[in-house]
């Protein structure tokens, strides 16, 4: 069945110099040539007038890419239109009077994927490198774009299905007097790939930290300055800063940018008993945000007669910080927010701490998606390695390969596609 030929912009929505409008699909070509007349050589940009129905549109570049040599393995063309809103919606009426249609998000890179330009982890990519906020972020996009996960995860599907044939072997050949050096085979292949994943998955959640962002949360008793360390961190007034105890009932979010690692920073109330329903709701969440967070800080006042009173037992903080240098010395990590004294050693501390944890060589598992399929993987590979025919072992060899293609869309792609672009920008 022939797809419809889409078009979408590009490029940013708003005002600019310049705004790229792609077409993609079979009419793609005669769309072009109706527009700016003959088409222009393959990837050569050409300078033309766009007119329709005897209305000039613009004068733009526009760049032809023949199928299969584009990125969607269509026919695509490329209109770089000047960046008013008006011109654009000339040239999308044209587009539409000549049976074009309006993308979907994250259509041309599905496309890209049934037209076997991209497997799904470096669809995935695009997507993450479009959003990509930090340093961090780009980089570990770009390599997920270059195929360090897609490799890997071929590489063990490639495995499974080698052991899958092993254990077929040991059923067709049982008698043979080869069966059972076969099934051996297989499950010692079934062990291998089993560790590999599991050391995969075993990563604290580095590589979704990264592309989500790691969760900081900053806790502490009241007035031991934690609203006033958010601010500092944020360089600017986020979180209300007073004296009076139990200023802060809600958790407050703020997006840093520490040392190329995107960082969601969270102040939270102070930690003590409380009567005041809302203020006891407050502490609630201060600790249900310190469990989930990937960097836990205890902020202390190291002023403070007693200063972990009101503290719940077994809190076990990544870092603990003393303010109020200024008015009281202490061992450790210490700070005055006030004079500003001991910052600057506090955010080279962060910074080391997240790098050491966050970052590594090895390709980092990046979506909650690849995470449950290769959790299945696993576990039918431990199912696996308790089979004491080969047809069982054969069946869960068979459920991790499948577990494992679906990452990249080498299996059962259907049933992922919408998942994996429902999110996608308009024009990727």
């Amino acid at each position: 069945m022939t797809q419809a030929s889409i078009f979408a912009l590009a490029s940013g929505v708003g005002r600019a110099g310049v705004a790229v409008v792609r077409l993609s699909g079979p009419a793609a070509g005669a769309a072009l040539a109706v527009l700016a007349g003959p088409l222009p050589p393959p990837r050569t940009a050409a300078l033309r007038r766009l007119a329709h129905g005897g209305m000039e549109i613009d004068q733009a570049l526009v760049l032809w890419f023949a199928a299969p040599a584009s990125f969607t393995g269509e026919d695509v063309a490329e209109l770089h239109i000047h960046g008013g809103a008006a011109v654009a919606t000339a040239l999308f009426v044209a587009l539409a009077a000549l049976g074009l249609r309006p993308a979907e998000p994250g259509e041309f890179s599905r496309r890209a994927v049934e037209n076997g330009k991209l497997d799904l982890t470096r669809a995935e990519a695009i997507a993450d490198l479009v959003d990509a906020e930090t340093d961090a972020q780009r980089r570990q996009a770009l390599r997920q774009y270059d195929g360090a996960l897609a490799d890997l995860y071929e590489g063990w599907r490639a495995r499974l299905i080698m052991a899958v044939g092993r254990a077929e072997a040991a059923i067709d050949f049982a008698d043979d007097g080869v069966g059972e050096a076969e099934f051996d085979a297989a499950c010692g292949a079934a062990v291998h790939v089993s560790q590999e994943i599991q050391a995969h998955l075993d990563d604290a959640g580095r590589g979704e930290a990264l592309r989500d962002g790691v969760r900081l949360a900053i806790i502490g008793p009241p007035n031991a300055g934690k609203s006033s360390l958010l601010n500092a961190l944020a360089r600017r007034d986020v979180a209300i800063v007073s004296d009076i105890a139990g200023t802060t009932r809600d958790v407050i979010e703020v997006r840093l940018d520490l040392g190329g690692v995107l960082v969601i920073a969270a102040d939270t109330a102070g930690l003590r008993d409380s009567g005041d329903v809302i203020e006891s709701e407050g502490v609630r969440r201060a600790l249900a945000r310190a469990k989930a967070a990937h960097l836990t800080l205890l902020l202390l006042d190291a002023s403070a007669a007693n200063p972990r009173a009101g503290l719940p037992e077994g809190l076990t903080p990544d870092l603990i910080v003393w303010n109020k240098a200024d008015l009281a010395a202490h061992d450790g990590v210490s700070l005055s927010l006030k004079t500003g004294e001991g910052l600057p050693d506090l955010l080279e501390l962060l910074r080391q701490k997240v790098q050491q944890k966050f970052t590594g060589d090895a390709p980092a598992l990046t979506r909650a998606r690849h995470r449950v399929a290769l959790t299945e993987a696993a576990d039918a590979l431990t199912h696996a390695l308790t089979a004491a025919e080969p047809e069982l072992l054969a069946e869960d060899l068979r459920l991790a390969m499948r577990a494992v293609g679906r990452i990249t869309g080498r299996v059962d792609v259907e049933e992922v596609l919408d998942f994996v672009f429902r999110d996608f920008c308009i024009g990727k």
